[in-house]
């Protein structure tokens, strides 16, 4: 019996870009336009709150859940728009929701731009960028789901791994370009930044135009359906029979049924993924409150950080695009349930660094421990869904086991803003006495949230550990 040779954590890194090199026109077509999404896309939400605060003229306590309303728009139009690319094909689909993107962005950057007073809530610069998110949400809810379905038709069982990879690795390499935008930023403003943005999705526009043509989708899709024959034959199995599903007899539908049968309906799983929350909305401070903690609470003592908080709240997605693989490799051995407790535990803890005071090293500390973390845990995630799913319901349950950061995007958002103006205030805010700088209370607090994750998986260990039959690797 033979085994696979166990893969170096740096030949993990690289291996990506390796096969990038090689991978064929159609997944070229597919991955530079989402390596520039990812520096579009995060680039655009790390300014975001701040747009708002400083262009549309809305306080903290309202800019946060109107940060809110792109990201868990974009999470709530997938649902409604991901299957689209199945009806119109990937590359109708993908063309489409670039220009969606391109209208939103130049509406969002138009307002300001335009001269509309940053006047408040409900003032037309606000609607005005409303009406901009709308575009980018409809957009971006038919992009992501189109750029996987495409992956997928591009590639055979052997391939699409490498390829997912390829798409995880370019995105947060993307999303770590925004470290080196303050130079534009300072120069023409966010509002004109945002202009910037929405020119190079023109660019991914023009990528997947040329790049991505229909002679090029349609040669893609046949060679992978006859290497996936081939593999099939390979294996002594027909060409259809890895997604030949048993035909079910007609039933009529039964609403209990249904309820029955859904996975949140299992309590164990929806103990398990909703016990997450706490610890997840982690996540969502890296663009509702790190961009205007550290621009704030730096600014008297640590001037230099505060005017480049650039790197600071985009050092996320290099340091997870490094230390996954490598995190895998070092703790491949260990259990599932148990990464996912110290993980959580490691992701938490270091906000209560923060709590201590804005140093430069308590912020690197929180940075990098935070991100340790999270490549503990996350990649163990949907592999639990995956796991505890009774057979044959397996895309259910990492289908739902989703819901939760959808949650997690909607409550973070609204109450991200009132720590903001009550403990990290701006100088307006400062001035007129409406908050204190108090950040070491504000972080105490979120440390305390993060942390109750752990608790509660440590609480659970008997009652949910016992479902936990697989390694990590």
């Amino acid at each position: 019996m033979t085994t696979e040779a166990k893969k170096h954590p740096l030949r993990e890194i690289l291996d990506p870009f390796i096969d990038l090199a090689h991978a064929p026109r159609a997944l070229w077509g597919i991955n530079f336009p989402y390596f520039l999404e990812g520096f579009v896309y995060f680039g655009m939400l790390g300014y975001l709150a701040m747009f708002f605060n400083q262009s549309v003229g809305l306080g903290d306590t309202e800019a946060g859940p109107m940060v809110g309303v792109l990201t868990w728009g974009i999470t709530f139009a997938m649902f409604l728009f991901g299957g689209l690319a199945d009806k119109w094909g990937v590359r109708l689909a993908l063309l489409l929701s670039f220009v969606l993107m391109i209208i939103g962005r130049a509406i969002v950057a138009a307002g300001p731009s335009f001269g509309l007073p940053p006047a408040g809530m409900w003032s037309a610069v606000h609607l005005v960028t409303l009406f901009g998110i709308l575009f980018i949400v409809t957009g971006y809810g038919m992009y992501m789901p189109a750029a996987y379905a495409a992956v997928r038709q591009f590639t055979n069982a052997k391939s699409a791994g490498m390829a997912y990879a390829m798409l995880y690795a370019l995105m947060n390499l993307g999303g770590w370009l925004p470290t080196f935008f303050s130079p534009v930023r300072k120069a023409i403003g966010i509002a004109g930044s945002y202009w910037v943005f929405a020119s190079f999705t023109i660019v991914s526009l023009l990528v997947t135009f040329f790049v991505l043509s229909k002679k090029t989708v349609a040669a893609a899709i046949e060679r992978a359906k006859k290497e996936r024959e081939e593999i099939s034959r390979a294996e002594g199995k027909t060409p259809d029979a890895e997604v030949a599903a048993p035909a079910k007899a007609n039933q009529p539908f039964s609403v209990w049924g249904w309820l029955k049968a859904h996975p949140l309906a299992d309590p164990k799983f929806a103990f398990f993924i909703f016990c997450l929350i706490p610890v997840q909305t982690l996540f969502a401070h890296n663009w509702l409150t790190l961009p205007m903690y550290v621009e704030r609470a730096y600014k008297t003592t640590w001037p230099w950080i505060s005017e480049n908080f650039e790197p600071a709240t985009n050092f996320n997605p290099l340091l997870i695009f490094i230390l996954v693989p490598i995190v895998t490799a070092l703790t491949e051995k260990a259990k599932v349930y148990n990464m996912m407790i110290a993980g959580t535990f490691v992701m938490a803890v270091p906000t209560f660094l923060l709590a201590i005071g804005p140093y430069p090293w308590t912020l690197t500390g929180f940075l990098v421990l935070m991100t340790v973390g999270e490549a503990m845990w996350q990649p163990r995630f949907l592999q639990y869904a995956a796991e505890i799913a009774p057979e044959g319901r397996t895309g259910a349950y990492m289908g739902v086991a989703q819901f939760p950061w959808f949650l997690t995007k909607v409550i973070t958002s609204l109450y991200s803003g009132w720590f903001l103006l009550h403990y990290c205030p701006d100088q307006q805010s400062l001035e007129t006495g409406v908050g204190v700088m108090a950040t070491e209370r504000m972080w105490l607090i979120y440390g305390f949230v993060a942390i109750s994750s752990t608790v509660m998986l440590v609480l659970a260990r008997g009652w949910l550990g016992k479902d936990f039959k697989t390694k990590a690797a």
